[in-house]
């Protein structure tokens, strides 16, 4: 039997063994930075390098460094979670930016409570009492009908991040997507390719977002010498089945038409099943146009143009945003331009 015990030749236990939990000190020890400085990290109050970050980021990977947030809030004052009120859990665009949002705070250590405010401003103001009164750290509300005094009020006392429109006060940043260039950039695709009676699928009014596009959508017309036609506009409510409705409507009005542009991408779809129905073909008969570049855009029949609207992306410069603004810092983002994304459900107007 071989008793020797040189040193070397045993592996180091695993973490989480009976050698004991893994602490900042050791973390630190393999990054080689200093424990307050992994602490800083941790707490969302440092600016340290992308090297040395990565440094810690792949010592707490290997191992398996699992920091625990009751003793950090016990010692900071903090929950480390931040509430986030969405509009709808279950909608497809929605959901990527939770997804968003949700990577970006683990990285800190900080966990998201979500609630929906189903485009309701009573219910919205609902969730912000509920978030505070569960000592959130930090708020992001994804769009919403919350005016901005409302906002700008509760982010007097807690750090908080919107996105869907531009507001500036103290303790609150804003994230707002080019909608208007959007829906430019999707008329201006359709008028390139000949096409002149493109009709606009639109969305809620109530909502910014869907204003903007709408705007975008006359202003490609108008700059071309088309004229900007209110027959032309079919009312929708951002759901499939409220494309599918929109193109009977549109259709029983007798308007001709060589193209359609959907304000988001789940009307588009409902669109296109609306035209099947009636035994227009896409892009054969109709060419169509989305907005939002779901992930089901690239998989519908045919594949959907688009513009694309970085929702994971924006879920995370979201939570980028409000991590900075606990850490005392004015946040430092920007979200990405529009883009148009052409694909099979648009061609070449037929005379």
């Amino acid at each position: 039997m071989n008793s020797r015990t040189e040193k070397g030749t045993h592996a180091p236990p695993a973490p989480g063994s009976a050698s004991g939990p893994v602490t900042i000190e050791m973390v630190a020890r393999a990054a080689g930075v200093s424990q307050s400085t992994v602490s800083r990290i941790l707490n969302g109050t440092a600016v340290v390098s992308e090297a040395k970050r990565k440094a810690i980021d792949d010592a707490i990977a290997t191992l398996g460094f699992v920091p625990n947030p009751v003793a950090r809030g016990l010692a900071g004052g903090r929950t480390f979670s931040v509430g986030v009120i969405t509009q709808a859990i279950d909608s497809p665009f929605y959901g990527a930016a939770l997804r968003g949002i949700e990577d970006e705070l683990e990285v800190l250590g900080y966990s998201p409570l979500f609630v929906s405010g189903h485009w309701n401003v009573a219910v919205e103001a609902r969730c912000l009492d509920v978030l505070r009164s569960r000592r959130v750290d930090g708020i992001i509300v994804l769009t919403g009908r919350l005016t901005d005094q409302a906002l700008a009020s509760c982010a007097r006392s807690i750090p908080v991040v919107v996105t869907g429109r531009t507001l500036m006060a103290p303790g609150l940043a804003s994230l707002n997507f080019d909608n208007f260039e959007g829906g430019r950039l999707a008329t201006q695709h359709l008028i390139e390719l000949g096409h002149r009676r493109i009709a606009f699928i639109a969305g809620d009014p109530e909502h910014p977002d869907a204003v903007e596009r709408l705007h975008g959508y006359r202003a490609a017309l108008e700059a071309a010498g088309i004229r900007f036609g209110r027959e032309m506009v079919i009312s929708g409510g951002f759901s499939e089945a409220s494309g599918l409705d929109a193109v009977d409507r549109l259709l029983a009005t007798g308007q001709e038409f060589s193209a359609i542009f959907a304000a988001n991408d789940q009307m588009a779809f409902g669109a296109a099943l609306g035209l099947q129905r009636h035994g227009l073909r896409v892009p054969d008969d109709v060419s169509l146009v989305g907005f939002d570049d779901l992930p089901a855009s690239l998989y519908a029949h045919p594949p959907l143009t688009t513009i694309h609207q970085p929702a994971y992306e924006l879920g995370r410069l979201a939570a980028s945003a409000v991590l900075q603004l606990l850490a005392g810092n004015q946040p430092v983002v920007e979200m990405p331009a529009p883009l148009l994304m052409v694909r099979e459900s648009s061609r070449q107007r037929r005379d």
